[in-house]
Formats: C-alpha cells, sequence, structure tokens
C-alpha cells in the first residue's frame, strides 16, 4: 500500500525524503520548517492538524527559529522571549558578527 503524501509545498523538506514523515513522530520537525519556510497553505494544514498546544510546545523548545519567526511566534502565542529555548541558546553563544 502506498503511503499518503503530505499537502506541503514541493521543496518544502529538500533534505529528506517527505514520504518518511511521520506527522506524529515528526511534530516538532515539521511545525518550525513550516513556521520558518511554508506558505499560507502549510501553516493552515499545520494549524488544523496540530491542536495549538502542541505548536505552542514544538517552537518553544525549538532548538532553532531564525529571528522573524521568534518574532511573529513570541507575538502569536503571546510568549515572552526568553521563554523560547532558541532565544536563550542565542544569548548564551552570542556571534563574533551580528550579520
Amino acid at each position: 500500500m502506498k503511503k499518503k503524501e503530505l499537502p506541503f509545498t514541493t521543496g518544502l523538506f529538500w533534505d529528506i525524503d517527505p514520504a518518511t514523515l511521520n506527522v506524529s513522530d515528526d511534530a516538532a520537525f515539521i511545525i518550525t520548517r513550516v513556521l520558518m519556510r511554508g506558505t499560507m497553505q502549510d501553516w493552515n494544514f499545520v494549524k488544523s492538524f496540530y491542536s495549538p498546544e502542541k505548536i505552542r510546545n514544538s517552537v518553544t523548545d525549538a532548538r532553532y527559529l531564525d529571528k522573524k519567526t521568534l518574532a511573529f511566534c513570541s507575538v502569536m502565542f503571546s510568549i515572552p522571549l526568553n521563554e523560547f529555548r532558541c532565544y536563550t541558546l542565542r544569548q548564551s553563544t552570542p556571534q563574533a558578527w551580528p550579520y
């Protein structure tokens, strides 16, 4: 039996085989990838499939979110920046050049 393909934008998961993704086991990976690189259609699928609590927990536990995604999630879920794991990791290991 052929595995059902997920309704994500082509190329969103360029670094892995999308057929190997499991929506329950790989939820954190899928959520963070869609937030950083996905389209509105991808985001709507994530919101319809995962609970707000699951999305919130995934983004607060993420090791990396770009600055724009971090700001969006902070406002969207009303979470202070210092409660995000990626923000505290970024603060503890600053870059030599912030460009």
